[in-house]
């Protein structure tokens, strides 16, 4: 038995173990000028984003005091987010203007008369869509494809055609899938066809599970009977196979048009002749005494059987306005209300849902307003639309010539795409070749047009909704790093700038937004975006949102404040108070060159996640500056930082002054809102889920400035779970 004075002689050694410091680890700068990953000026590349938001929200967020107060987070260069085309609308930009059919109906091009400034603008749901659901917006609109009603119909992108690419129908098969949800006996399709119909066209069902989401994981297998040549129109009954086969996914394969104008849409425009149109689609097995037992459930909501498109006509009529409640901003609003700081904007046309003289106008009016234009990104997530690679590229075609016969220096680029984390795949072509990106490029450069691509846009949502834990924090910066690198191993030339339009946590908000989490991300992808060489970002939302339900009913917000009823700003968010570090003291604010070096710390969890990361800036005014993210959040960790110069072989330390700003739990801690869930709505449409009282951040900053004596054996201190920028001149 161990004596008790000698038990507790231990316990007081362990005591005193415990709570020592850690040893003092260290920040490594390579700082060697040969090893630089990156250039940019703040005001050109550090950006954020405004999106359509309720009509009746603009105008408060957009007074001289809120606009005061967006812009004191210290983002520079805009980008407008174009919103219309993820609900498959067509924009109208300007809501003056002129349609192509005297009857008011049509193809709209928005007027560039300048006579009465653009307040709203707003978007048209296309009557020809042939989309249940996308990846865009999801459940929002239906198919005319299976709406159990014949007189309406969808109808293919008439931009698509021979008449406009030059190229046969073949070179862009336009096609139609049915999903039934699960795998059906199926031998037996009727088609009927609208105005203009596929003469050939071949029926096939997929092999693997979902060709939406993983298009390579099978193959489309055609139906025995399914190859159709010398198709008449009207309605088409096709005995796929002398068997049912099971199958899930249906898709319709057309190649080629009877070019059949539509004579009550008006047979004058070439646009109602071209293309494919189907009225209703059944599909299911035929008995004995040839009767279709059809599967496919037929009325005009999402319930119907779920039905994908390749592209949908814009035609549309007035009539297709159905909400004015949410709005994009008027360019006459945006460029006037301060919110751009009279720099150059990026503004988007339409391109999946429009037409390129409806762009024109639209840089033309801009042009004539002197309206500065950084660049033109050209649609909007055609990923999450499914255009195959090859359909995007003819519409980008059309659209640069058409921009650059205006004005030859736009800036044009795309494609917008989703916030994904890897390699877009689609269906593999007649080469096997399966990269949307690479296909994409491939067409370009066989069509003489890789030149106009300016840059490459992505959006960039890193996180599954709903599934975050701490733990995610030490993905960001392989998963920012790993798609740019993606993209350039796809065939992206070099030296093509790749931007970021749109980021931020996940494609859902949720209070994870709102709690310190989301100012750490954002510190940590901001700079190893800018570390991997990302020309430029945009965060998003710029303007403040209010409360809307996110991942399990939770309260979240895309925008750095809090606002109420009125839409008047109440409460800074964690984003807010890091935008404004990172873009106020970590970076120095206008138009100079930064200089990106590497830098990295030596401390992990010991499963080799990264705790503390570190992002080291040479600022114009010779500063050295370290963006450092500890990510422990229990512990602070002391570190040394070491700068190496591989050119000298000299090692330097931070002498003299040096800046700390920090912020951290000590300065933030956002207090969730408390909800209640009720067994069914009290009223029509309500969540079942609903907030008594909101959510708060107690304390709610600011960040905590100090000042230090640099030298080599100093220790900065990194509180736990916090972002710190330490700012000072080296020895030499």
């Amino acid at each position: 038995m161990i004596p008790l004075p000698r038990i507790a002689f231990v316990a007081s050694l362990l005591l005193i173990i415990v709570n020592l410091p850690l040893a003092a680890q260290t920040i490594d700068v390579d700082i060697t000028p040969a090893h630089a990953t990156n250039r940019f000026a703040p005001d050109e590349t550090l950006g954020a984003g405004i999106d359509r938001i309720a009509t009746k929200a603009i105008d408060p967020l957009l007074t001289p005091a809120a606009v005061a107060k967006t812009l004191s987070s210290g983002w520079q260069t805009v980008s407008y987010r174009q919103n219309t085309e993820l609900l498959v609308e067509a924009w109208h930009w300007n809501p003056e203007g002129t349609w192509s059919d005297s009857r008011g109906q049509g193809y709209f091009t928005g007027s560039i008369d300048l006579a009465r400034p653009i307040h709203y603008s707003y978007g048209y749901v296309l009557p020809h869509r042939g989309f249940t659901r996308n990846d865009g917006t999801g459940n929002a609109g239906y198919s005319r494809l299976t709406d159990g009603d014949e007189t309406t119909y969808w109808k293919s992108n008439p931009y698509l055609t021979k008449h406009f690419t030059g190229e046969p129908d073949s070179a862009h098969p336009q096609w139609v899938i049915l999903d039934l949800s699960q795998p059906q006996k199926i031998d037996t399709i009727r088609i009927a066809w609208g105005a203009s119909f596929a003469t050939r066209y071949v029926v096939q069902y997929f092999t693997g599970d979902d060709p939406i989401k993983v298009a390579t994981h099978g193959v489309w297998q055609s139906f025995p009977l399914g190859e159709i040549t010398t198709s008449k129109g009207d309605v088409d009954t096709i005995r796929l196979s002398s068997e049912a086969i099971p199958a899930r996914f249906v898709r319709i394969w057309m190649t080629e048009s009877s070019n059949t104008c539509d004579l009550r849409l008006g047979g004058a425009d070439l646009r109602n002749c071209v293309g494919y149109a189907i009225k209703e689609l059944y599909l299911g097995t035929t008995t004995a005494d040839g009767k279709l037992h059809d599967l496919l459930r037929h009325t005009p909501d999402q319930e119907q059987t779920t039905t994908y498109c390749s592209s949908v006509d814009p035609w549309h009529t007035p009539a297709d306005l159905i909400t004015t409640r949410q709005a994009q901003l008027g360019f006459d609003t945006f460029y006037s209300s301060g919110i751009t700081r009279g720099l150059p904007a990026m503004i988007p046309i339409a391109l999946i849902y429009g037409t390129p003289e409806d762009a024109v106008a639209e840089i033309s009016y801009l042009k004539k307003r002197n309206y500065p234009i950084s660049y033109v990104e050209m649609g909007e997530e055609s990923d999450g639309q499914y255009m195959l690679p090859e359909d995007y590229a003819a519409l980008y075609v059309q659209f640069a010539d058409a921009l650059h016969r205006l004005d030859p220096a736009l800036k044009l680029g795309g494609p917008s795409f989703q916030g994904v984390n890897k390699d877009i795949e689609v269906w593999p072509d007649a080469a096997g070749q399966s990269s949307w990106v690479r296909r994409f490029v491939n067409y370009l450069d066989a069509h003489h047009h890789l030149g106009e691509l300016s840059f490459f846009s992505f959006e960039h949502y890193p996180y599954e909704p709903c599934k975050l834990t701490w733990a995610s924090l030490y993905d960001e910066p392989e998963l920012v790093t790993h798609i740019m690198q993606t993209w350039r191993q796809d065939g992206l030339p070099s030296g093509m700038p790749l931007f970021i339009t749109e980021s931020n946590l996940a494609s859902g908000a949720s209070e994870t937004y709102l709690d310190i989490f989301s100012g750490l991300w954002l510190a940590d992808y901001v700079g190893s975006f800018l570390t991997a060489g990302g020309n430029g970002l945009y965060y998003f939302h710029y303007l403040p949102l209010p409360m809307e339900h996110g991942c399990n009913d939770s309260p979240g917000s895309f925008g750095m404040f809090t606002v109420d009823n009125n839409y008047q700003i109440e409460q800074p968010l964690a984003q807010y108070f890091v935008a404004k570090m990172i873009n106020t003291e970590w970076v120095q604010p206008g138009g100079a060159t930064h200089q990106v070096f590497p830098a990295k710390a030596d401390v992990d969890d010991g499963a080799g996640h990264a705790l503390v990361t570190a992002y080291a800036l040479e600022r114009p005014d010779g500063q050295i500056s370290l963006l450092v993210v500890n990510r422990d959040q229990e512990a602070a960790h002391q570190m040394r930082i070491r700068f190496r110069d591989d050119a000298s072989k000299k090692d330097s330390y931070l002498e003299g002054e040096v800046r700390k700003i920090t912020f951290g739990r000590d300065q933030y801690h956002w207090h969730p809102a408390r909800t209640v869930f009720l067994a069914h709505a009290e009223h029509n449409y309500d969540a079942t889920v609903q907030t008594e009282k909101d959510g708060h951040a107690d304390p709610d900053g600011p960040p905590v400035s100090s000042k230090l004596s640099g030298a080599k054996d100093t220790l900065y201190e990194l509180p736990a779970a916090s972002v710190t920028v330490f700012r000072g001149h080296t020895s030499k």
